[in-house]
């Protein structure tokens, strides 16, 4: 969608944002957009659950996705707030039990893992994640899965070009 053309909330909420192909399909959904956005800005800037964990999250997501925008895009934001390159590249070859991992990291990523192949995650790793995570945390993850499942296949389903990774700058953008 062109700014330009947009009802007025929607217009403003896409000139506040960075300059993404993702931001503009979405604005297509005019009633839901702007409060969308601010959605995604709370996932990303407003949560309990550690950054990093948030971050090897949506890789995980995107890669089980297999949709590079996702990944293109938050890759650099994990790095941002210290995912390593070993990590990152552990990620990619779906390797998420990699020593590059801390045992928590590995259980987010398994339980990740499993809501997004599963929907729902075996006894043991619920288990697992409950006895690492607040019950706000967990619910937090699941919105986060959820969120960037939602946003892998809305950049799949469109064929989205691939814009210039932002990296942490996305932060003020809201997703």
């Amino acid at each position: 969608m062109n700014p330009a053309d947009a009802p007025a909330p929607v217009r403003e909420a896409l000139q506040a944002a960075l300059p993404l192909n993702f931001f503009r399909v979405m604005a297509n959904a005019e009633t839901a957009f702007p409060d969308w956005m601010r959605w995604g800005g709370t996932l990303l800037k407003d949560l309990a659950l550690d950054p990093l964990l948030r971050e090897i999250a949506i890789l995980r997501v995107a890669r089980l996705s297999d949709v590079q925008y996702e990944w293109v895009q938050h890759a650099p934001i994990a790095r941002s707030v210290g995912a390593t390159d070993e990590m990152v590249h552990a990620l990619g070859r779906d390797e998420i039990e990699a020593d590059c991992f801390s045992p928590d990291q590995r259980i987010v990523l398994q339980f990740t893992t499993e809501v997004v192949r599963d929907v729902r995650p075996s006894d043991e790793t619920a288990t697992a994640l409950t006895g690492l995570l607040s019950p706000r945390e967990v619910v937090e993850l699941l919105m986060v899965i959820g969120q960037y499942m939602m946003i892998a296949r809305v950049a799949a389903a469109a064929d989205l070009e691939i814009d210039k990774p932002m990296g942490a700058g996305v932060y003020g953008a809201g997703g």
